[in-house]
């Protein structure tokens, strides 16, 4: 059930208590995005569900530590300018959500790289290629 003021002083009319204060309309809550990492030979791939977000709205480094840090903040706050209408109930849209993950040490942190595509946030971490442990040498005699 939402709360819905009950005394005089009225901010939104007593014939909308009933459409509000139902579970027809129930709140947002807040969550976090869920989150994937895979792993190859070759690199580890992190998703992250944003749905409706824009490269604009993300934030991916790495700090100080080695670690990948992953920020997103989104608002939507459309403002109409009918003067005909007004709000008797707005709900604005925000979300913001901080991420760091530990990286493993065979991560190459210079070739990181993100990109966003139909909603999910996709960063790729190539990892470190090895030289190859040749065996095969010419032996000095001494």
């Amino acid at each position: 059930m939402l709360p819905v003021m009950n005394n005089r002083n009225l901010w939104m009319p007593e014939v909308f208590n009933d459409f509000f204060d139902t579970d027809f309309m129930s709140k947002a809550s807040a969550t976090a995005p869920a989150i994937n990492v895979k792993e190859t030979d070759k690199n580890y791939t992190v998703e992250l569900a944003a749905p409706g977000l824009k490269k604009d709205d993300f934030e991916v480094n790495v700090d100080n530590d080695g670690n990948l840090h992953i920020k997103m903040e989104s608002k939507n706050d459309k403002k109409d300018e009918n003067k005909k209408e007004h709000y008797l109930r707005r709900e604005f849209s925000y979300s913001k959500f901080e991420q760091t993950l530990l990286l493993p040490d065979d991560v190459d942190k210079d070739k990181i790289g993100a990109k966003v595509n139909d909603g999910v946030l996709t960063v790729d971490l190539p990892k470190v290629v090895k030289a190859e442990d040749k065996t095969a040498r010419k032996i000095e005699i001494a």
